[in-house]
């Protein structure tokens, strides 16, 4: 498992929340908390609901009931801009603008939303590329660069404005072992170096095993949360059938 920081701050907190769309209640009742500085994994099998609860965390989406609060704020339509500037998101295909270089991409929310100079957004940028080792892939294009290398930068963009969390969409669909085991020693580093609280939605028992500090497993057939801890527990402990055949497949 890995290492952890000072355990004891909750950062996102979900109270009795129902998630799904209008019309659709895919999640009842689900109630769990994410401290500060946890590697923390959303889970499950394919429509279960893992990526409609991140969509309620990052706020582009309300719950259907309960609460969902996010540094002490909960999400409404007043607190939305506030909460906004406390999260940052990599999508699953990283989302670049494929016009833009890297650093440019990079450079966009610096722009948008800080008073800093065009040098100091620039020094920063770079900064950013630097933490994720990619210096050298400021000029490029991301049609210049790897699917690896794009979701480093997409992750590099979603710090730029020093965020509380960082959302992560199945980082390591889509890419190679050796690719994916890089890209979690990143993320790892990254929370080592700054402290960052991670949210990380995927399936993927390597990546879950190595990073994460705790998981939270949803069900679609059962419409709820059906496992919470850490994956290494659960593998070992679970008396849900599913739990532990997901947690043991392979073996």
């Amino acid at each position: 498992m890995a290492e952890t920081g000072d355990m004891t701050e909750p950062v996102i907190k979900l109270e009795h929340v129902d998630a799904g769309y209008p019309g659709a209640t895919i999640l009842k009742d689900v109630s769990f908390e994410i401290v500060r500085g946890e590697i923390f994994i959303l889970l499950g099998g394919s429509g279960c609901g893992k990526s409609t609860v991140m969509k309620h965390m990052i706020g582009l989406n309300p719950v259907l009931a309960g609460k969902l609060t996010l540094c002490g704020l909960e999400w409404t339509p007043k607190t939305s801009a506030q909460l906004y500037r406390k999260i940052g998101v990599m999508y699953q295909s990283g989302a670049l603008f494929g016009s833009m270089t890297c650093l440019e991409n990079i450079l966009l929310p610096l722009e948008e939303f800080t008073p800093l100079k065009k040098n100091e957004r620039i020094e920063k940028a770079m900064a950013l590329l630097k933490d994720v080792e990619l210096s050298d892939a400021a000029e490029k294009m991301p049609s210049e660069i790897s699917g690896g290398m794009r979701k480093r930068v997409a992750i590099a963009r979603a710090m730029a404005l020093d965020p509380e969390v960082v959302f992560l969409d199945e980082p390591s669909a889509g890419l190679d072992p050796i690719t994916s085991s890089a890209l979690d020693d990143l993320i790892l580093k990254l929370r080592a170096d700054k402290s960052m609280t991670f949210v990380v939605v995927t399936h993927e028992l390597p990546s879950i095993f190595k990073i994460a500090d705790r998981a939270a497993m949803f069900d679609k057939a059962r419409q709820g949360m059906i496992a919470l801890g850490a994956p290494q527990v659960l593998k070992d402990t679970a008396d849900d059938a599913f739990v532990k055949k997901f947690f043991n497949r392979g073996e």
